[in-house]
């Protein structure tokens, strides 16, 4: 099965159809990036993965992942593999995702992600509290990727005043410029603009569909 006819078997909304309607459209997106590399040994990170329809469509494409799954409420959770690893806890609240790492890297490897998907709450705090936590430990080459990230700007309750957008952060970290954020310091941002090779965002199928990745230097 191809990855949108696996996202779309398991029920996954990042397909181009989701419950008979319109989806996100993201598969051809992540085939873009990550066709290449589907058949490497990889260490995947899912944050929000609700009942695991992308983890398990995930599990099929990428044919040697290991994919560590967070979300807040795993009783949703229905899907089985052992490539799935499932834990349930706020990615965004430093103890457990501290815990977290430990839990699967317990020889702490510095670099241990190859990919990281943020599809959780879709929160503006929670989205950048994740990537600072998270993007350190992406490996070299590695794959940081944003789903949804203009929810904020669409969904007021997803926003948070005097933190910038996702959209404009990205347009800065393009210009290689730092954004004024009480979240991210500027040493962080300059740090992450060092180790960016390239971003590259992308308009799903709907109008709040919105899909960025950020690829780390080798």
């Amino acid at each position: 099965l191809s990855l949108d006819n696996l996202f779309i078997k398991y029920g996954s909304d990042k397909a181009t159809l989701w419950n008979n309607n319109k989806g996100h459209g993201y598969t051809k997106f992540y085939i873009k990036h990550f066709n290449k590399i589907r058949k490497k040994k990889l260490n995947i990170l899912e944050i929000g993965s609700f009942s695991g329809a992308s983890a398990a469509a995930f599990s099929k494409y990428f044919l040697k992942a290991n994919i560590y799954c967070l979300d807040i409420n795993i009783s949703n959770f229905k899907y089985k593999s052992k490539k799935i690893n499932v834990f349930g806890l706020d990615a965004s609240k430093l103890k457990n995702a501290d815990y977290f790492l430990n839990k699967i890297n317990p020889n702490q490897q510095k670099y241990f992600f190859d990919i990281i998907i943020d599809d959780g709450s879709h929160r503006l705090e929670d989205i950048l509290k994740c990537f600072k936590y998270f993007f350190k430990s992406l490996k070299p080459n590695g794959f940081y990727i944003i789903e949804d990230f203009k929810h904020p700007n669409f969904y007021k309750h997803l926003d948070l005043k005097n933190e910038p957008k996702i959209d404009r952060l990205i347009n800065f970290f393009k210009k290689k410029k730092v954004v004024k954020s009480n979240i991210l310091n500027n040493n962080f941002q300059k740090s992450v603009i060092n180790q960016i090779e390239s971003i590259n965002d992308y308009k799903g199928l709907l109008k709040d569909s919105f899909i960025v990745f950020l690829k780390k230097l080798n």
